[in-house]
């Protein structure tokens, strides 16, 4: 077989691993959104029969984003905080679901937490604060945010995938690299210092020293915002329809579990801080 043919087949072998891996990768990812679905149903269905309730519906499990599943109810109900702990336990464990998640009972009128715990694999980890004091009835819904993905028979082989892939495309591109005969030039053309930090926003990162610290998009888009702005009051409407609503999407809480995130990623430093005016919005202060 010739040179060419060989090169040929490699390069089929390699397209028909990455459709491979990808269909796998999405498979799992939509089994394991429809299998929370059912596990959160269950939970809801529970929670009414324990309140007595068996005409009135649970409403259908919405996917707030790639982890984070919102549970809702019909009619207004009593939450036992203890015993929520212990249905969505149960029904987890019985699904095999990652066990490092934070759940948050909210009031639909307050718009409020009014609830939330943290469980985590180790149990000496886990956050669960006052589960006997009950929730007076009310309306509510509920937010699950898994904290790690979800792992499957088809784990290893995916990751071992993408290693493989990731081997094969770096070394294709030192390769190519040790043949030009041109310097390659920075790339680099916007990077603001912030405190410790240099922030990349088109790279969606952080670094602080030689430690770089990853953003997700709409992080990196919140942070953008409040650098060009510093000091200043940015309303909650107006980051809301520039980083969600632009885009099409419908958001509850989304903004401030981001901010709160933002806020964890920039603890080193003590000169910079996002600041909440309540019932305003936020204000990036820059010492």
């Amino acid at each position: 077989m010739s040179k060419n043919s060989n090169l040929i087949t490699n390069k089929i072998s390699i397209y028909l691993f990455v459709v491979i891996t990808l269909f796998t990768s999405c498979a799992t990812n939509e089994n394991f959104s429809q299998r929370v679905k059912v596990s959160l149903r269950n939970v809801g269905h529970q929670l009414l029969l324990s309140n007595g309730d068996t005409s009135s519906l649970v409403l259908p499990i919405q996917q707030v984003n790639e982890a984070t599943y919102k549970l809702s109810f019909q009619d207004s109900l009593k939450i036992q905080p203890d015993s929520l702990v212990i249905l969505v336990n149960r029904s987890f464990k019985k699904s095999n679901f990652p066990t490092d998640y934070i759940l948050e009972v909210e009031s639909c009128t307050k718009e409020e937490v009014v609830y939330s715990y943290e469980m985590r694999k180790r149990e000496e980890k886990s956050i669960i604060p006052c589960k006997g004091r009950a929730l007076p009835k009310d309306c509510y819904f509920i937010e699950v945010q898994f904290l790690k993905k979800n792992t499957s028979n088809n784990s290893q082989f995916i990751f071992y995938g993408l290693l493989f892939l990731t081997l094969v495309f770096s070394v294709a591109a030192y390769q190519k690299k040790r043949k030009s005969k041109t310097t390659a030039t920075d790339n680099v053309t916007n990077v603001v210092s912030l405190g410790i930090f240099k922030f990349y926003p088109e790279q969606n990162k952080l670094v602080k020293q030689a430690t770089e610290i990853s953003l997700s998009k709409k992080e990196c888009e919140l942070l953008e915002i409040f650098i060009s702005r510093p000091n200043e009051i940015i309303k909650r409407e107006e980051l809301t329809k520039r980083v969600w609503e632009d885009n099409g999407v419908v958001v509850g809480r989304s903004l401030d579990t981001y901010i709160s995130k933002l806020r964890k990623k920039l603890q080193d430093d003590t000169s910079i801080k996002i600041t909440n005016i309540h019932g305003v919005g936020y204000k990036l202060e820059i010492d």
